[in-house]
């Protein structure tokens, strides 16, 4: 399986305010406001660039980022994520290694539904460890959809 890392995301109370921070501290550049929502997970994001690195803000608003908020706090680093040119070879990959790979909800994946509410095609591992995640994403979409956030 060929990954790069891609991002972190970041939980936080108050998407603006982090926006406006990261851009004041850091001279961070922010994409528009994004917004994801399927299954019960209903959250307000935005990307923040600084050079070449990146991660997202994420506010959430319902669904297992809310709880996970609520009990941890904002600041909390929960999902690392990174990038595969053949996200159904990743996915081949991860079932032959005997890991079913999981929905942003945490339920199983199968290989014709990995289609997200952003159009890049995603994949999760379970959770082994807390609540860090792990995610990949299909590269050339991923990137086509971050340089549209800023466009």
């Amino acid at each position: 399986m060929e990954l790069k890392f891609s991002h972190v995301d970041v939980l936080v109370n108050d998407l603006k305010q982090a926006c406006d921070y990261y851009t004041q501290i850091l001279q961070a550049r922010i994409s528009r406001t994004l917004v994801w929502e399927r299954g019960g997970l209903h959250v307000r994001y935005a990307i923040a660039l600084i050079g070449q690195e990146r991660f997202m803000l994420v506010q959430p608003l319902a669904g297992n980022l809310k709880e996970l908020l609520d009990t941890a706090g904002e600041g909390m680093i929960y999902r690392y994520c990174y990038s595969t040119p053949d996200i159904e070879q990743a996915y081949d990959d991860l079932l032959a290694r005997g890991v079913q790979p999981e929905d942003e909800n945490g339920q199983p994946l199968t290989r014709a539904n990995l289609q997200s509410p952003s159009g890049t095609r995603i994949i999760w591992l379970p959770k082994r460890f807390g609540h860090f995640s792990i995610e990949i994403l299909e590269e050339q979409a991923l990137e086509a959809f971050i340089e549209a956030a800023f466009a």
